[in-house]
């Protein structure tokens, strides 16, 4: 019993110490993902109706969607966007817990830089 503690405590530290940045998709500029990749995780339906330049499309719903991710470097700036929020933060999460070191879930989705114009 006293080793069930112990294996929780660990997956607990180890969860809370797997942060995962964020800012809010209307502050990113060109200069931003200059020297980063750009990711869009919406489907290719909601891609091919909009999207930010340069950016690739790696569909959240698709089953190999981490090996997808395997060319970019792990010390690479990844910016991560879908339609409102929801997916991109899951993908951020999913690629920090996956040693990806420099992840930036933009808040507020594509929907948000709709809204702004």
């Amino acid at each position: 019993m006293k080793n069930i503690g112990y294996l929780l405590l660990l997956c607990f530290i180890q969860i809370s110490c797997t942060q995962t940045k964020s800012m809010s998709i209307t502050e990113l500029t060109s200069e931003d993902v200059e020297n980063a990749v750009l990711i869009d995780v919406r489907t290719p339906e909601e891609y091919a109706e909009g999207h930010l330049d340069n950016a690739v499309n790696i569909n959240w719903y698709e089953e190999d969607f981490i090996n997808q991710f395997k060319t970019i470097e792990k010390d690479k700036t990844i910016y991560v966007y879908c339609k409102k929020g929801g997916r991109s933060a899951s993908a951020a999460e999913l690629l920090t817990s996956s040693g990806y070191k420099n992840v930036i879930d933009l808040l507020g989705g594509y929907d948000a830089l709709e809204d702004k114009d």
